[in-house]
């Protein structure tokens, strides 16, 4: 820390108790009281360098009474008066950034001008304030944290002045200029010493970043704390290096929000170790850090907003601080997972485990805002535009993850099934590429509420969009007991459809193949091998086409069971009974399971009467290429 030296003479000053004594020899003729210490002092070297005590020592004069003066009011108390005494009678002293500042403001009460003799109390600090000070970073945060306890600091700007000097140096590109200018951190000098004041001397700091002053001012109080970083950003610093000084501030004296750090996450620097304020300070303190952060998106990470978010639950914070937090985690919430989801209910009624409807308000924020941005419609993309299209990745994202916070939830008995289907219902149907997961929350959901009635199970599982599901889904939909009945029939019903359509297209895929290699068999001359291996494929995709017709016939009996089962159940006949059913369902699967059939058959004689085809252009090729003779 950088220093200068005032006075010549040797230190003549004695502490007794709470009294100090000017050893010159001289019996002393005043004593000055501040707060409870007393100086037993000279009139003279006191009333040749300030005006404020020539006026009191001549009042105290003429009463005729002991001549003592209490100042109440000295910036710095006892501790600065000490320095004041020892600079009227020449002592020596150093005038440093701790100091600097409350001796400015005392010679400025005391007006020890120069008037009151040349190069005064009030010359030297505001001299050595400037060409020192505000020039070096270390000392001008040193002297902003004495401001703190000075209640005229404004008066003089000194707090203003101290703010802009560090608002230009952290503005400044440290890698411009040599390491005395930033003062951070260690650093060896090739060349052995350092000067303090600003000058290179070649030695360059081995890591320079945008964030290397964010530990020296987070040990600033919050209110110098908010003037700096306004002032920054009034200068153009960038937002986001802003909020990373926001978060490093909040993490330093809010120790809540360190035990929601991850497990995996590391900083640059170690985290400095504070004892915990009053509940009341922190409440303070993390509505003024909400008011800091910047509004924008993806400034800050969504971790870090939502261990806010539980803290400010913890401290009960005030609603508008809650609700500005979950409207910022909402505008990044496809950056969340599923950890930061589940977040513990701090209310006092407990109904759940979890808070959900934090859940539900912070997903309306997400949707609300992708509305906004121009988020894609359904009907504006299909299928396989969904899983492809950059523009739907985020609302992708946020539906995984709310299904997969569902499935969480889904085991808490006490979880309202009104609640639990707003939430997810409220994920647009667009955006699920497939409801594995949707069903799978359910089904937990179900398994964990057996007493629901049979019409909340099949309202409940309208939000199952069997197409959507996997083939593993269908499989265990279709096996499920915990399932109602009408869902279990559109499952076997799309299983059905799903595998006839795979087989369709295998026909496809075998004509296109038969005719690829005719065409290359045409044109390349293929020999008696070409012919063994397109049997041989042949072969192999006319077993994958029986093997999906014992599937579809197992499923038809499935359904014939089935429809035995609801004829029984509903004591009509069968005919009229499952009519209604597929009626219900909307489809007729008896017209398009004869429909398979007839295709199947079809087009496998299609294949026999094309493999036959093959053969005789097989046997006509090799009949003229014998008579022609070998060619290449």
């Amino acid at each position: 820390m950088a220093c200068m030296k005032l006075g010549s003479k040797s230190n003549a000053f004695q502490r007794q108790g709470q009294a100090w004594f000017c050893t010159t020899g001289l019996p002393s003729d005043i004593v000055v009281e501040v707060e409870e210490m007393s100086f037993h002092l000279h009139k003279f070297p006191l009333l040749s360098r300030s005006g404020v005590m020539e006026r009191l020592i001549a009042e105290v004069s003429e009463g005729d009474k002991k001549c003592v003066i209490c100042l109440p009011k000295i910036p710095g108390g006892a501790k600065t008066f000490e320095l004041v005494a020892k600079f009227c009678y020449g002592v020596k002293l150093e005038l440093t950034a701790s100091n600097v500042v409350y001796l400015r403001y005392a010679s400025e009460q005391l007006e020890m001008t120069e008037e009151y003799g040349e190069g005064n109390l009030g010359t030297q600090t505001e001299t050595f304030l400037n060409q020192v000070v505000l020039r070096n970073w270390k000392d001008s945060l040193k002297a902003l944290q004495t401001c703190d306890d000075i209640s005229c600091a404004e008066e003089h700007h000194v707090t203003k002045r101290c703010i802009e000097s560090l608002t230009t140096k952290a503005c400044t590109d440290p890698n411009l200029f040599g390491w005395p200018m930033m003062e951070h951190g260690p650093m060896q000098s090739p060349g052995g010493s350092v000067m303090w004041n600003g000058i290179s001397t070649g030695a360059r700091p081995k890591h320079s970043s945008s964030d290397w002053w964010y530990e020296d001012v987070s040990t600033l109080s919050l209110p110098l704390y908010k003037r700096l970083i306004s002032t920054m950003e009034s200068h153009g610093i960038r937002l986001e290096i802003l909020a990373g000084s926001v978060a490093l501030y909040a993490k330093k004296y809010l120790p809540g929000l360190n035990r929601h750090q991850g497990a995996n996450e590391s900083t640059s620097r170690s985290m400095p170790v504070t004892l915990g304020a009053p509940p009341e300070e922190q409440k303070v303190l993390l509505e003024e850090i909400d008011e800091l952060l910047p509004v924008q998106k993806g400034l800050v990470p969504t971790k870090f907003l939502f261990g806010l978010l539980r803290t400010a639950m913890i401290l009960k914070a005030n609603p508008s601080c809650l609700a500005n937090l979950e409207k910022r985690i909402g505008m990044q919430l496809d950056q969340a997972t599923l950890e930061d989801l589940l977040m513990p209910n701090f209310s006092h009624s407990m109904e759940t485990l979890y808070d959900f409807d934090c859940v539900q308000r912070i997903l309306e924020h997400f949707l609300a805002m992708d509305q906004i941005t121009g988020g894609s419609s359904p009907c504006s993309v299909d299928d396989r535009q969904l899983i492809g299209s950059p523009s739907l990745t985020p609302i992708t994202t946020v539906a995984k993850l709310i299904d997969g916070y569902l499935v969480e939830v889904a085991p808490d008995v006490n979880l309202k099934l009104p609640k639990f289907q707003a939430l997810a219902a409220a994920v647009p149907e667009y955006a699920r590429p497939l409801d594995d997961g949707l069903y799978r929350a359910i089904d937990i959901y179900l398994k964990s509420h057996p007493w629901l009635a049979e019409s909340d199970r099949e309202q409940l599982c309208r939000l199952i969009d069997c197409q959507k599901l996997s083939l593993e889904a269908c499989t265990h939909a279709a096996q499920n007991e915990r399932l109602p009945l009408r869902i279990i029939v559109q499952v076997l019903f799309f299983e059905q459809l799903q595998l006839r359509t795979s087989i369709a297209g295998c026909f496809l895929v075998s004509d296109n193949l038969d005719g690829s290699r005719q065409l290359r068999s045409g044109l390349a001359g293929s020999t008696e091998c070409g012919w063994t291996t397109a049997v041989r494929e042949n072969q192999v995709l006319k077993v994958g086409m029986d093997n999906m017709r014992m599937r579809v016939s197992e499923l038809e009996k499935e359904c014939s069971s089935m429809r035995h089962e609801i004829e029984k159940l509903s004591g009509t006949k069968g005919s009229s009974t499952w009519g209604n059913v597929s009626k219900k369902l909307g489809f007729k699967m008896k017209s398009q399971m004869c429909s398979a059939q007839e295709g199947s058959v079809s087009n496998q004689n299609n294949v026999s009467a094309k493999l036959d085809k093959a053969k005789d252009r097989h046997a006509k090729h090799k009949k003229n290429s014998s008579s022609d003779g070998f060619a290449l």
